[in-house]
């Protein structure tokens, strides 16, 4: 089945998750990722989870994750032979995609006015935690940095304890980030080369990408007097979190009427009707109060019942999902959400699949991520080139 990236080729260098996650998103529709590698391997390989708990670089969840859908080689771009090997791929590709630091492109051989002379119509697109200028250009970053750069994990803890420290969100987020607004750009410019033909630099900044979804928090100081950090305490309850016997749900019935719901659901306690819960303010200032009954309450109760309960009455209760309930969600089994695919090495893999549907290309899973080098003959034989001629080590 045609895919609508279908004839698009795209050389993808650097790892974890920048570029193989840029990448990733057009080999899913139909683009065929060459995927380059160090002859050790993308450091995704050894990073979890592994089948069993037993590390093995061919059978990381994480890279299985990223690079399905692609053929990989191995070229040690640190010899000549293998840039040499790089530039005579880029002679014949659409697109490459690289999270290789700026101060090391160059000795890589990802110099943008050499790649370009060879393909006038390549269009390269380059992931950096700050971008290619500027006075932090030459700066390294990990997850973890490029996540306080962007000023995300200040906003980000327990609101209850502005004394605690600022936190980052689970797994590799920023590389997540970045990889899609590489991604995008990277379509533009090659959607802009069809009147053109030309191809055209494309430059991501990882610590751009995450300060570009901080939402109104640059807005809050001109339009409020305010500065932007964790909400704390909420002027209207309830607003909240409550821990039921089998999960976690979300309150929110901060209306009125959604509050005489929920007391109708709770079959109207007594303590329900004290004065210091007889509105939403009321209810927002003793909240410390009010949040010991409710809590008591949900407790025993299930989260599906309470939920189904609530939304009968149009009160805007929301599940907490865990992974085991997204995996078990019957309505993302209808959607085809998860995917499984066999790899020669894990064994079946269940993997998200694609948030949206296409009604004729769709997204489809063609084949696992390679074993490190699995493809180096075949592409380079594509080029006129022999492995064993030293672009390998």
């Amino acid at each position: 089945m045609a895919g609508a990236l279908d004839g698009l080729r795209v050389l993808e260098v650097g790892g974890p998750v920048a570029a193989p996650y840029a990448s990733k998103l057009l080999a899913d529709l139909g683009a065929d990722v060459v995927k380059i590698e160090p002859p050790e391997g993308d450091p995704a390989r050894h990073r979890g989870p592994f089948p069993g708990n037993v590390p093995d670089p061919e059978t990381s969840g994480l890279f299985i994750y990223l690079n399905t859908n692609k053929r990989g080689i191995v070229l040690d771009l640190r010899r000549p032979e293998g840039t040499e090997a790089l530039h005579r791929l880029a002679a014949t590709a659409d697109l490459l995609v690289h999270d290789v630091h700026p101060t090391d492109m160059a000795a890589l051989g990802l110099d943008w006015d050499r790649l370009s002379a060879v393909n006038p119509r390549l269009v390269m697109t380059s992931i950096a935690p700050f971008g290619l200028t500027g006075p932090h250009a030459h700066y390294r970053a990990t997850d973890l940095v490029s996540w306080c750069a962007g000023g995300v994990a200040t906003l980000n803890g327990d609101p209850a304890h502005p004394e605690l420290p600022p936190l980052r969100a689970f797994g590799q987020q920023s590389g997540f980030q970045a990889g899609l607004n590489a991604a995008i750009p990277s379509l533009a410019a090659l959607f802009g080369r069809l009147s053109t033909g030309q191809g055209e630099h494309i430059e991501v900044s990882v610590q751009e990408s995450l300060a570009a979804i901080l939402e109104l928090t640059f807005e809050f100081w001109p339009y409020c007097g305010l500065v932007a950090s964790r909400l704390g305490a909420k002027p209207i309850q309830p607003l909240c979190f409550m821990e039921c016997r089998d999960g976690w749900i979300y309150v929110c019935c901060v209306e009125e009427h959604q509050w005489r719901h929920f007391v109708d659901i709770m079959g109207t306690p007594e303590w329900a009707e004290m004065e210091i819960f007889e509105n939403r303010l009321a209810r927002g200032a003793n909240f410390d109060a009010l949040q010991v009954f409710l809590q008591d309450w949900c407790r025993e109760q299930s989260v599906d019942e309470l939920y189904h309960a609530a939304q009968r009455r149009r009160v805007p209760f929301a599940p907490v999902s865990t992974m085991g309930d997204l995996v078990r969600s019957p309505h993302l089994e209808v959607r085809g959400f998860f995917a499984t695919i066999e790899h020669p090495r894990a064994g079946s893999v269940t993997m998200p699949g694609a948030p949206y549907h296409f009604s004729e290309t769709p997204w489809l899973l063609r084949r696992p991520a390679p074993c490190l080098g699995q493809h180096t003959v075949e592409v380079l034989a594509e080029v006129g080139l022999d492995a064993a001629a030293g672009a390998t080590s």
